[in-house]
């Protein structure tokens, strides 16, 4: 075996052990401009504006510069709902590396009202334990708390 064949098999091992490590965490460490965004309200129309407000920062600094997460807790959870009016519109932003947070929380009561079962959400959605709390770690970060 060559020794380029052996550097590469451990590239490539090493690639397959980090492979959880997502790209959008990789843009979102070294983006120059760092904004969340908090939707704590079930009103379609706080929703529409939180998605409105994402893709303005998107546009404005260009996905390359600047990272945005969309956090949703409280009634603001049902914006992640797969049944969501506004579903393709997260699934859009998200392919522009907005990332979307559901309160893992709010997700876990939602489920105790419904008689264990829990709703489904959008492909895009990453569970996080807490809302507030991802908030939190997000502004130690550096990140820009807007709350539209």
């Amino acid at each position: 075996m060559t020794q380029f064949a052996k550097k590469l098999g451990i590239y490539l091992a090493g690639l397959a052990l980090f492979g959880a490590f997502s790209v959008a965490q990789a843009t979102s460490e070294f983006a120059e401009i760092k904004y969340v965004l908090q939707i704590s309200d079930n009103d379609p129309s706080k929703q529409t504006l939180v998605l409105n407000v994402a893709n303005n920062i998107v546009k404005h600094y260009g996905p390359d510069r600047v990272a945005v997460e969309v956090v949703a807790f409280g009634p603001g959870l049902r914006l992640m709902f797969a049944s969501n009016d506004n579903a393709s519109r997260i699934d859009g932003l998200s392919a522009n590396g907005v990332e979307f947070a559901a309160c893992g929380n709010t997700l876990k009561r939602v489920t105790q009202l419904r008689d264990g079962e829990a709703p489904q959400l959008n492909a895009s959605a990453n569970v996080v334990p807490a809302g507030v709390v991802r908030i939190g770690e997000l502004t130690q970060q550096g990140y820009i708390l807007v709350k539209p």
